[in-house]
């Protein structure tokens, strides 16, 4: 008689466990989506901060007036594009603002003007180039593991992830320019 209440006690104690063991993975999953949107958000504050610089800059009449409409005219794409568009815009961006920073020349002609407008907006320019750098960088490592963990066989089997969809990596040209 006592036999049955210790397996009923056993198979209650496995339930138990497993029923922690599920949770816990849910929660760590629902953790990752909450970092990626999370990490998207400072990706997508740190491009808007880069193209204002580089709006900025071509406002300045430190540039002259064709290379300011270059830049202006990536700055606005990569501020404008839709999403399935806004990695190409923000690429041209990168290669735009490489385009006339690395100039022979440009940084010391900025840097060199007396009034230091040149030198702070190359220190902002310089500064949002590199946190682009660094958010993209979190940004793409947070969905790195957060696919990793939707591969895993009890997430795919219990369908622990829900419908949330699968979060795509953030690829951009984000080489600073050399400034």
């Amino acid at each position: 008689m006592h036999d049955w209440i210790i397996d009923v006690l056993f198979w209650i104690a496995v339930a138990f466990l497993l029923a922690v063991y599920v949770s816990w993975r849910a929660t760590r999953l629902d953790r990752l989506h909450v970092r990626v949107e999370t990490a998207r958000a400072a990706l997508d504050a740190a491009l808007v901060r880069r193209a204002a610089a580089a709006l900025e800059l071509a406002a300045s009449r430190l540039l002259d007036p064709a290379t300011s409409l270059v830049l202006a005219t990536a700055a606005h794409e990569a501020r404008t594009a839709d999403a399935e568009h806004r990695e190409f815009a923000e690429s041209d961006l990168s290669r735009a603002l490489r385009a006339v920073v690395d100039q022979p020349g440009f940084v010391d002609a900025l840097t060199g003007r007396g009034d230091g407008d040149g030198k702070a907006v190359l220190e902002e320019l310089s500064s949002s180039a590199a946190k682009v750098a660094y958010a993209r960088r979190f940004y793409n490592d947070a969905v790195s593991q957060a696919r990793i963990a939707r591969r895993k066989l009890l997430i795919r089997a219990l369908r622990l992830a829900g419908r949330a969809p699968l979060p795509g990596f953030f690829e951009i040209d984000d080489d600073p320019p050399g400034i």
